[in-house]
C-alpha cells in the first residue's frame, strides 16, 4: 500500500501513477520500477492523446496554409509557444524557439552567436561537471576561432568552486555556459550568482536547463539569463522537441543558424532577407505532432502542481539517500547540499553495467555508465557510476525494491 507522506500534504502519487500507462507493465516477470527519469521521463495518457489527436483530427502543415486543418494545426503549435513562455516567464513569445532537444539548442547559440561574436584570444567558461552537450560545442567553436575554453572545477562533494570560477573570469571571458542542475551529481548550480558575476565581467551566460526544468521553478527573468535551454521529453513531453530561450535584442542581433522555408522573407537569387522572431530559427516543417503533445506536457505539469511534486521528489531524494547509506561498501558520488532527485553511486568491487543488468533482471530500470559526463568520472577516478533518479511518480516502496535488489546484486557479484 503507498504510503508516501506527500499523500497528506495534497499530492497523491498513487492518483498520480495511473495517468502513466506504461507504469502498469511487467519487466521479465516483475513490476516495472522505473528509476532512469534523468534520461528521460514516462508520458501521462494526456500527451499520448494529444499525439493520437493531431494524427487523427488535424494533422497538416502550419504557418502556410488557409484551410481548416492547416488553421486548427498552427493554433495548437503556437499555443504550446505561449505555454512556454509562461512555464519559464519569458517576456514575449518571440524569445522562445523550437528546437529538438536541449543539444540544438546549444549548437543554435554556438554556432549562430558564438561564430559571430567570439574572436582569436576570446574566452568561453564553462564547468568541470557539463554534459558532453555543452562541452562539445564550445570545444569545436574555440578550436575554430583559435579562443579558449576555461573550466570552473569541482570539489569533493561535486559543488562547483565559485572562487575558482571568478579567478577566470576577465575581461576576455565573452561567454560562460553552465548546467543548472547536474545530470550526474544533482548538484544545483547557484547560476544567479554565476550570471551576476558574468554580467559584471562584461559575459553573456548560457543555461542548459535540461534538468532543472522539470524539479525547480524556472523564472529566465528574475535569473537574467541570456539563454536557456531545456527538453520536452523530461518533462513527462513527447521526445524530439526542445525550447532554447533568448533575450528578444540578442536572438535578433545573431546570424541565421539553418536555411530552408519558413525562417526566410522574401528570397530571390540576388539577396534573402529573413523572417522575424521566432520564426529566424525555425527553419523547415517542425515537428508538429510533438510540440503540440509538449503542450498537453505542460499543461499536467500545471495541474499537478510543481511545488507539490517538488516537495515529493525531495523527499524520495532523502529517503533514497539514507537508504543508500546502509549499504556496504556503497558510497554516493555527487553529496551537494541542494541536489534535484537524483542519487549517483559506485559499489566496491562492482561494475555498474553488472549491477543494471541484476536490478533489471528484478524489473528495476537505473542508468549506469559516465551519464555523458565523462570529465566528471575523471575528477572522481571512476569509469562510472549507478544512478537512480526519481520524477513525480514513484514511491518510497520502488526505492525499496531498488535497496533489496541492490542487496541481492552486491552479494552475487562480491
Amino acid at each position: 500500500m503507498i504510503t508516501d507522506p506527500a499523500i497528506q500534504t495534497g499530492f497523491d502519487v498513487l492518483s498520480v501513477r495511473q495517468q502513466f500507462p506504461i507504469l502498469n507493465r511487467e519487466v521479465k516477470g516483475k513490476p516495472l520500477v522505473y528509476l532512469d527519469n534523468a534520461a528521460t521521463s514516462q508520458k501521462p495518457q494526456v500527451v499520448i492523446d494529444a499525439l493520437v489527436d493531431y494524427y487523427t483530427r488535424f494533422n497538416a502543415n502550419i504557418h502556410r496554409g488557409i484551410h481548416t486543418l492547416a488553421e486548427e494545426a498552427t493554433a495548437a503549435y503556437e499555443a504550446t509557444r505561449d505555454k512556454t513562455r509562461d512555464f519559464i516567464g519569458a517576456s514575449a513569445r518571440e524569445e522562445i524557439i523550437f528546437t529538438r532537444g536541449t543539444t540544438e539548442g546549444i549548437n543554435l547559440v554556438a554556432y549562430a552567436w558564438g561564430r559571430q561574436n567570439i574572436k582569436a584570444g576570446d574566452e568561453v567558461i564553462v564547468s568541470a561537471m557539463e554534459h558532453h552537450s555543452n562541452i562539445v560545442p564550445w570545444q569545436v567553436l574555440c578550436e575554430e576561432k583559435n579562443a579558449v575554453l576555461r573550466v570552473i572545477p569541482i570539489d569533493d562533494n561535486g559543488e562547483l568552486i565559485f572562487e575558482e570560477f571568478t579567478k577566470l573570469l576577465n575581461e576576455k571571458t565573452k561567454l560562460v555556459s553552465v548546467v543548472h542542475a547536474s545530470n550526474s551529481l544533482g548538484t544545483i548550480n547557484p547560476v544567479k550568482k554565476i550570471i551576476e558575476a558574468a554580467h559584471k565581467a562584461g559575459a553573456l551566460v548560457m543555461i542548459d536547463g535540461a534538468q532543472s526544468s522539470v524539479h525547480l521553478n524556472i523564472d529566465v527573468r528574475e535569473l537574467d539569463c541570456d539563454f536557456f535551454a531545456f527538453s520536452a521529453h523530461k518533462l513527462y513531453g513527447p521526445t524530439g522537441v526542445g525550447v532554447l530561450y533568448g533575450k528578444k535584442h540578442i536572438l535578433d542581433s545573431m546570424n541565421v543558424f539553418q536555411g530552408g522555408g519558413e525562417m526566410i522573407r522574401e528570397v530571390c537569387f540576388e539577396k534573402t532577407t529573413f523572417n522575424d522572431l521566432p520564426y529566424k530559427y525555425e527553419a523547415g516543417t517542425p515537428n508538429i505532432a510533438d510540440v503540440i503533445a509538449f503542450g498537453a506536457a505542460l499543461d499536467f505539469i500545471d495541474s499537478i502542481g510543481k511545488d507539490l511534486v517538488r516537495q515529493h521528489e525531495e523527499e524520495l531524494l532523502h529517503y533514497a539517500t539514507n537508504r543508500l547509506g546502509e549499504i556496504p561498501g556503497l558510497h554516493i558520488v555527487g553529496k551537494a547540499a541542494k541536489k534535484v532527485s537524483l542519487v549517483s553511486f559506485r559499489v566496491e568491487n562492482v561494475h555498474p553495467q553488472d549491477l543494471g543488468i541484476l536490478l533489471d533482471n528484478r524489473g528495476i530500470a537505473v542508468r549506469t555508465g559516465h551519464h555523458c559526463t565523462q570529465p566528471v568520472m575523471d575528477r572522481f577516478g571512476i569509469p562510472g557510476t549507478t544512478r537512480a533518479s526519481f520524477a513525480m511518480y514513484n514511491t518510497k516502496e520502488e526505492i525499496d525494491a531498488l535497496i533489496a535488489g541492490l542487496e541481492k546484486a552486491i552479494k552475487v557479484l562480491a
